[in-house]
C-alpha cells in the first residue's frame, strides 16, 4: 500500500519530486525498504538527464542531484555546477541567500574523490550557513545546524534517521503521505531497535562468561562500545549474527591493545607475537598466564567464526583470520620495540606501521567472511593483502586517535602519536598548524576513501558501505571531551540508538 502510494506511475511526479522522495527515504532511514523502486526511478531520471545539457534548474536541485547519482554508482561530475560559478572561478554571491540550495551543496560536497570545485563549494556553502544561523528563526536555524553537524554521508544513517524524525514529524505542512511515511519510519526504527538491544544483552552475557574482565582485570572492560561499531557498521535486521560475532573480535582487539601497551614486558610481548603467527595452542607453555588466557579464548572465538562461514558459506578461513591477528601483532610488537628502544620513526614509517595497528584490517577481514557476499578466490585474495579501501579507512581512524584528543582513561601507556612525530619534524609549526595539516590530511584522505568506494567493482557493495560506516564512526568513537575521560558524540549514540523508542 505504501509501495504503490510513493511510487504509482499515476502521480507523474517531476524528476525533482523523485529524487526528493527518495531523498526523504534515506533520511528517515527507509530506503532499504524500496531498493528496487528507488533503482528504477533513478535510472529512469539519469537516462533522461543524460540527453540535457543542464541537471537541475537551481543550487539544490543541481545539487540533489549530483548527491543521489554519485552515491549510487553513477558517473556524474560535479561540472554540473559551474554554471552557479563566477568568471573569478569562485561560486557566486547571488546563491549566498539561498538556504535550501546551500544545504544541498554543502551535503553534496561530502561526496569528492578529489575535486576543487566541491572543495570550494564546501567552503562557501559553510561560511553562509553558518551567517545565516544568526538571522533566520529557530526552526530553520536548527535545521542549518543540524545539516551542518551531521551531513548524510558523513553520517551513520540510523543516527540521522532519528534525528530527522524527531525534527520533522511535527511540521504542519506534512501531508497524509508524509504522515504515513513518519509512522513507518518510527515504527520500522523501533522494531529494529528491540532486535539491537537483544544483540546487546546477549553480547554482554557472553563477555560475563568469558571471565576476561576479572582474569585480564587492566584491560578495558567496554562490550558496549564494542559493539556501537557493528551496530553502525551494518545496522540492518538481517546481519543480526555478523554484528554480535563481530563484535567480539573488536573485543580483542581492544584486549591485545591494552597487553601491549600497559601490561606486558618486551619480552614477553615477543614470545606472545610468535605464538599467534603460529596460531597454535601447543606453542603457548612459555606464555604467562594471562597470555595464556588471551590466546585461548581469542582462539576460541575465532573458531566459532571460521564454523559459521564454512557451515553458511562453504568457506574456511582460518588461514587468513589467523594472519590477520598475527599481523596486528607484528604492528604493536614494532610500536614497543620503537618506544623501548626510544627510537623515534619517522612520521611516514609510524603512519604505514599505526595503520595495521588500528585493526581495521581486522573487522573489515572477519567482516568480509561473516557477510558471506563475495566470496571469490580473487576476492580473498584481494583481501589477505589489505586493499586501499580498507587502509584508506585505518588511515583516517589512526589520525583521528593522534589528534590528541583520543586519550583514553584507562591507557596509561604511550604509544606514539603522528601528530607529535610531525611537529618533531617540522619545528617551525606551532600545535594549532600541525593540527590543521592533520585535518587536510583526513579529509583528504576521505577523499581517496569516496573514490575507491564509488568505483569499486570487485566487493559487493554491502562491504564497501560497511566499511564506508566504519569510517563515519571514527569521530565519534574518537572525539573526547575536554578532560578526556568521556565521550559525548558516543554516549548521544548510544542513548538515540539503543535506549529511547521514537
Amino acid at each position: 500500500m505504501v509501495r504503490d502510494m510513493l511510487f504509482s506511475k499515476e502521480g507523474n511526479k517531476t524528476p525533482l519530486q523523485s529524487m526528493m522522495l527518495i531523498d526523504t527515504l534515506q533520511h528517515m532511514g527507509l530506503d532499504h525498504l524500496f531498493k528496487e523502486e528507488i533503482g528504477s526511478t533513478l535510472s529512469s531520471i539519469y537516462d533522461n538527464f543524460t540527453h540535457q545539457t543542464h541537471h537541475g534548474h537551481n543550487l539544490f536541485e543541481s545539487s540533489l542531484f549530483f548527491r543521489l547519482f554519485r552515491q549510487n554508482g553513477y558517473l556524474v561530475s560535479p561540472k554540473m555546477l559551474k554554471k552557479f560559478i563566477d568568471k573569478n572561478g569562485e561560486f557566486k554571491l547571488a546563491s549566498s541567500k539561498d538556504i535550501k540550495g546551500l544545504m544541498s551543496l554543502y551535503e553534496a560536497s561530502h561526496l569528492n574523490i578529489g575535486e576543487d570545485i566541491l572543495r570550494k563549494g564546501k567552503e562557501f556553502s559553510s561560511k553562509h550557513l553558518w551567517d545565516s544561523i544568526e538571522w533566520l528563526d529557530n526552526k530553520h536555524a536548527n535545521q542549518v545546524k543540524e545539516t551542518l553537524d551531521h551531513p548524510y554521508h558523513m553520517s551513520i544513517q540510523r543516527y540521522k534517521a532519528r534525528r530527522y524524525i524527531s525534527m520533522h514529524q511535527d511540521d504542519h505542512e506534512n501531508g497524509c503521505k508524509d504522515v504515513v511515511l513518519f509512522e513507518l519510519a518510527k515504527y520500522e526504527f523501533n522494531v529494529v531497535q528491540l532486535l539491537h538491544q537483544r544483540e546487546l544483552d546477549a553480547i554482554l552475557s557472553w563477555w560475563k562468561k568469558t571471565g576476561l574482565a576479572l582474569e585480564l582485570s587492566f584491560v578495558r572492560d567496554q562490550p558496549l562500545k564494542w559493539y556501537m561499531g557493528p551496530l553502525a557498521m551494518v545496522p540492518q535486521p538481517h546481519h543480526s549474527k555478523c554484528r554480535i560475532e563481530l563484535t567480539k573480535a573488536i573485543a580483542f582487539i581492544y584486549i591485545i591493545d591494552d597487553i601491549f601497551d600497559v601490561h606486558g614486558t618486551l619480552d614477553e610481548l615477543s614470545l606472545f607475537t610468535q605464538v599467534i603467527n603460529k596460531w597454535d595452542v601447543s606453542a603457548i607453555d612459555n606464555l604467562p598466564n594471562y597470555m595464556k588466557v588471551c590466546f585461548n579464548a581469542l582462539y576460541n572465538v575465532t573458531n566459532e567464526i571460521v564454523e559459521i562461514t564454512l557451515k553458511e558459506y562453504g568457506w574456511n578461513p582460518i588461514n587468513i583470520l589467523s594472519k590477520s591477528w598475527g599481523k596486528l601483532c607484528n604492528a604493536f610488537l614494532q610500536e614497543a620495540k620503537w618506544f623501548a628502544s626510544k627510537q623515534v620513526p619517522n612520521k611516514d614509517e609510524y603512519l604505514r606501521n599505526a595503520v595495521t595497528s588500528s585493526g581495521v584490517f581486522i573487522v573489515i577481514v572477519h567482516l568480509f567472511f561473516l557477510m558471506g557476499q563475495g566470496l571469490t578466490l580473487e576476492n580473498i585474495q584481494h583481501i589477505e593483502n589489505e586493499p586501499s579501501f580498507v587502509s584508506k579507512s585505518g588511515t583516517i581512524l589512526r589520525l583521528w586517535d593522534d589528534l590528541g584528543s583520543a586519550k583514553d582513561e584507562n591507557q596509561k601507556g604511550f604509544d606514539g602519536s603522528y601528530l607529535e612525530l610531525y611537529m618533531k619534524e617540522h619545528q617551525e609549526c606551532t600545535a594549532k598548524e600541525a593540527q590543521d595539516h592533520v585535518m587536510v590530511m583526513i579529509s583528504r584522505t576521505w577523499e581517496a576513501l569516496n573514490k575507491e568506494s564509488f568505483t569499486q567493482s570487485s566487493f559487493p557493495q554491502p562491504l564497501i558501505n560497511a566499511n564506508l560506516n566504519l569510517a563515519k564512526m571514527v569521530r565519534v568513537m574518537y572525539s573526547y571531551n575536554d578532560d578526556n575521560h568521556h565521550l559525548p558524540m558516543l554516549d548521544d549514540y548510544i542513548i538515540s540508538l539503543l535506549h529511547h523508542p521514537l
